[in-house]
């Protein structure tokens, strides 16, 4: 066991000493020693209730013959930190949490982990850990939140970010407002709809690193998600002994299964700096195209919030992710035949699911559309690409061109938008957001609720070098490569100039000659760093385009 290495021989009875003065027992430190990963804390709905989970998790891992030992992961809250500076944290916190996973590890000698995160940031921030360290790993999530209810309706934080521009445009009151923000978040978990947390934690179920039902059960219905996180800590300490390793896991079909499903289900546009990452980790590459080859031949089969009504809910009682594969594999879509971290294969594991929801996950002979939920745009704005979840894009925004109304950060566009400067027909574009130029790439929830609330979704397309929240909908296309930062097109583009997008063609253009493009280039002029100490001013040295996972090299 690799434990053994503080464990076992004369020169480490200091090390065991430290040990006894913890409580921990002579015959503890004969098992595998097993870190539980926990990213508890106080301030994310979806984290408070994680000790819990990690209750369960240790109970399992004793219950198999190991010694669990806990340790803890930061994780910040990606609504929280939405609309203001704090948003330049949250990506950047994903290379933290990953180094201080592989710190923890390799300083203690783990012999297997389990990884306990629920919302944006972490679940692929552990991922990454697992993928670099190659030991045995398993993620056990928190689950996800129910959806509110207010007069009648499912409700979620997506609603309550658009209810602000449905304030701002006189089409509720204050009172009415104030009545949905006590009723949009009912109780522990990650929030309610398809956003980023939630499409993530069912990608860590999808890529076999975690166990079935561990992106859908309910972080409320304690019963299933306890037994679920006894089975987690079970299976860890047997994976220890079978020496079942992530990079087992992860491999290449693994990833595409993840694209596949992902496309099925419309997840957040995320995943496509998410996925990448985790690939990069595990030494798999995962160009940009290889999501639109697989959109292009993947039926999308569910319709959850933000793109529909549906909730997280509605797809654990359909049957979850192993539902949405075993439908997905009638295509053959699915590679069936991969292993997963429950010792069985990713075919095994869905063989007895029934779809007890045809409703919520239709067939692939009756999807909502036949191709997949989001799409890789290219063009003389976006020559590495783009990326928009096409299945959340209005039809009549499918197709637009419109002038330009441009804005050197996320504050100038919401106060724009909010003081009603935008018009129908334009073409909102905040830049020098990017990875480097934030730095931290922001999330822009803000902006495109405020315009869905005020009704322009139908009318409106925003462009950015930054990215958009999980939760977001309408003809909003991000991660825009290279970035502003970098001298990118979108750095060159100026008030009025025509933005043509066709998302079925897969098309980002601004109609300017190469000749004028490169006449602007020659005058640009790079902005200084925004940020030029601490930790934003070493990442932006270091991290890398959006086009690759924004990972750091």
């Amino acid at each position: 066991m690799i434990s053994d290495e503080v464990k076992k021989g004369s020169t480490r009875a200091a090390h065991r000493s430290l040990f006894y003065a913890m409580g921990y027992s002579p015959e503890d430190l004969t098992k595998p020693l097993i870190g539980i990963v926990n990213a508890q804390n106080e301030i994310i709905p979806g984290h408070m209730h994680l000790d819990q989970v990690a209750e369960a998790v240790k109970y399992g891992v004793y219950a198999a013959g190991g010694t669990p030992a806990e340790f803890p992961a930061i994780g910040i809250c990606d609504g929280i930190a939405m609309g203001h500076e704090g948003m330049k944290y949250p990506l950047p916190s994903r290379e933290l949490i990953a180094d201080s996973i592989e710190a923890m590890a390799v300083g203690h000698k783990f012999d297997g982990l389990v990884l306990i995160p629920n919302c944006d940031k972490i679940v692929p921030g552990m991922l990454m850990a697992a993928a670099r360290l190659n030991i045995p790993a398993i993620v056990m999530s928190g689950g996800p939140m129910m959806a509110g209810r207010y007069q009648g309706q499912d409700i979620s934080v997506s609603t309550m970010f658009e209810a602000a521009g449905k304030f701002e445009s006189g089409q509720i009151s204050g009172e009415e407002l104030h009545d949905m923000e006590l009723s949009a978040c009912p109780g522990c978990g990650s929030c309610a709809g398809m956003f980023t947390a939630n499409t993530m934690n069912c990608m860590s179920e999808v890529l076999g690193m975690a166990l079935p039902g561990n992106g859908t059960v309910p972080a409320v219905n304690f019963g299933a998600r306890r037994m679920l996180a006894k089975q987690a800590g079970k299976r860890i300490v047997e994976m220890v002994k079978a020496d079942v390793k992530p990079r087992d896991i992860l491999t290449h079909k693994a990833f595409e299964n993840a694209i596949t499903v992902d496309m099925g289900i419309g997840g957040s546009t995320n995943t496509v700096l998410h996925l990448p990452a985790i690939a990069y980790e595990a030494g798999v590459e995962l160009p940009l195209d290889l999501f639109n080859e697989i959109a292009q031949k993947t039926p999308y089969i569910t319709k959850l919030s933000p793109g529909g009504t549906h909730h997280i809910q509605d797809l654990f009682e359909a049957g979850g992710m192993q539902v949405v594969m075993k439908e997905l594999s009638a295509k053959n879509l699915i590679h069936t035949d991969i292993p997963t971290v429950t010792g069985k294969t990713v075919g095994e594991n869905f063989a007895k699911t029934k779809n007890s929801r045809p409703d919520v996950v239709h067939s692939v002979n009756n999807p909502y559309r036949p191709t997949g939920g989001l799409a890789i745009l290219r063009g003389n704005l976006a020559p590495d690409g783009a990326v928009v979840k096409e299945s959340a894009v209005d039809e009549a925004m499918l197709k637009h061109t419109g002038p330009a109304r441009v804005f050197d950060s996320e504050d100038e566009g919401i106060a724009a938008i909010v003081d009603k400067k935008i018009n129908k027909g334009d073409v909102v574009i905040i830049r020098y957001e990017g990875p480097k130029g934030g730095p931290g790439m922001r999330e822009m929830l803000n902006p495109t609720s405020v315009i869905v609330g005020m009704g322009l979704d139908k009318d409106v397309a925003l462009l950015t070098d930054g990215r958009f929240s999980g939760a977001s909908r309408g003809a909003a296309i991000g991660h825009i490569s290279p970035e502003s930062a970098e001298g990118g097109p979108l750095a060159l583009v100026e008030e009025g100039d025509i933005i043509e997008i066709d998302i079925p063609a897969r098309k980002l253009n601004v109609r300017l000659t190469d000749e004028e493009l490169a006449s602007r280039r020659a005058k640009w002029v790079r902005p200084a760093p925004r940020v030029t100490t601490g930790y934003l001013a070493r990442y932006a040295k270091l991290v890398t385009s959006a086009s690759t996972g924004a990972v750091l090299k």
